[in-house]
């Protein structure tokens, strides 16, 4: 015997994907501090009682939306543990910030998050902290498999090139911005890497 679905029980499935998904849409349009949780709630579509349920406070949807964007692969951190490919192309795939058709050039959504929450000690802003350190670990491994000389200082200045490339793409709108951040990174490498003989 089947069992039926109410229109209720449909609403009430999936809100916490949904919340996500329209702070993710919100967040990209408007920016953080400017999405009210009445606003996700509108777009969700889910009551206020749902969205605080899932999400106590806005601190928690930010940083849910963050771990999100984290594991989605979309971020620029997402090229470097690509097995895959090769250790070099993955630095170098820093370079090529992931941009959807038509939507509007965003750069680093830590790096943002880290802005909208400048306050060292929050959660969000310490949530942001993680990721761009982890990322630094990342390049630093690859950069010594690779066997370049004196890897975290070079790890640094890659990171660097990477997210200042990033945020120069989303303030030009040039989703292509990279390419200028990418010919120093093949130089820096260049010289990083051990001669041969």
């Amino acid at each position: 015997m089947g069992t039926t679905t109410t229109a209720a029980q449909r609403r009430g499935r999936g809100g916490r994907e949904r919340i996500l998904a329209a702070a993710a849409r919100l967040f990209a349009a408007q920016g953080i501090n400017a999405t009210g949780m009445e606003q996700v709630a509108q777009e969700a579509p889910v009551s206020k009682r749902t969205l605080y349920v899932h999400f106590p406070t806005k601190s928690d949807l930010v940083i849910a939306h963050l771990k999100d964007l984290a594991s989605s692969g979309v971020t620029l951190e997402s090229v470097l543990t690509r097995e895959d490919i090769p250790p070099r192309d993955r630095i170098l795939g820093l370079f090529d910030l992931p941009v959807a058709d038509e939507a509007p050039v965003r750069g680093c959504p830590f790096i943002d998050a880290a802005a909208e929450f400048p306050d060292p000690e929050s959660t969000v802003h310490s949530y942001a902290r993680e990721q761009k350190l982890r990322m630094v670990e990342l390049v630093t491994a690859l950069v010594t498999e690779l066997g370049c000389h004196a890897p975290a200082a070079l790890a640094e200045q890659l990171v660097t090139l990477a997210d200042g490339a990033a945020s120069r793409a989303m303030v030009l709108g040039e989703a292509d911005y990279g390419r200028h951040a990418r010919a120093a990174a093949k130089v820096l490498l260049e010289r990083a890497l051990p001669t041969a003989g």
